[in-house]
């Protein structure tokens, strides 16, 4: 080997482990994302979610409560999505119900939150079909559908607006957003199947 090529190896190993170290030290910086418990007074983690909150009954949103939050949480974000339904690509699935700017000292959400984009308090509001909780609707023939209820603090609140673009795209803007001042986590996943008539 070269006097050359051993000097450029050389090189490509020393910026190498600079980037690693690099890495290594933002990591080391950012807080790590704390745990969270979230559950619901409808259904425990990974049961059947009652016809109540389903598109064939009430379509309800359940009742939510949540501990655990980091004290630097200004704001929390909701996702509901049916994790066994993906549409389009495959890159997304189908969009139940995406609430952010919750207000940072909440600790629950009552069932049957109201429809609207945008409610007082700030926090907005959409779903695959406009600006409202949308309950499990899979059907009765094949397996339940798992419906995955993520509960994001933040340590910001969240500029998208809730009209203006489709609701995938809405989604997308929101999660980009808020990637990079996630503090905390919680899952819940109920589910669902419609009964047989």
């Amino acid at each position: 080997m070269s006097a050359v090529m051993t000097k450029a190896l050389a090189r490509v190993a020393l910026v190498s482990a600079a980037l690693c170290v690099a890495t290594s030290a933002f990591a080391q910086r950012r807080p790590a994302t704390q745990v969270m418990t979230l559950t619901s007074t409808a259904f425990t983690d990974g049961g059947m979610i009652p016809s109540r909150y389903a598109q064939a009954g009430r379509d309800l949103s359940p009742a939510l409560s949540w501990s655990g939050a980091p004290d630097s949480t200004r704001s929390f974000v909701l996702l509901v999505h049916d994790a066994d339904a993906a549409i389009g690509d495959g890159y997304d699935d189908l969009l139940h119900w995406m609430v952010w700017n919750i207000p940072g000292n909440a600790t629950s959400l009552p069932e049957g939150v109201p429809q609207g984009a945008q409610a007082s308090n700030g926090m907005r509001q959409i779903s695959g079909t406009g600006p409202y909780y949308r309950g499990p609707a899979a059907p009765a023939t094949g397996p339940a559908h798992h419906y995955v209820f993520e509960l994001y603090a933040l340590d910001a609140m969240v500029n998208v607006a809730p009209t203006g673009m489709s609701p995938p795209l809405t989604r997308r803007e929101v999660m980009t957003a808020m990637a990079s001042h996630i503090r905390g986590k919680g899952v819940l996943v109920g589910l669902y199947k419609r009964s047989a008539p």
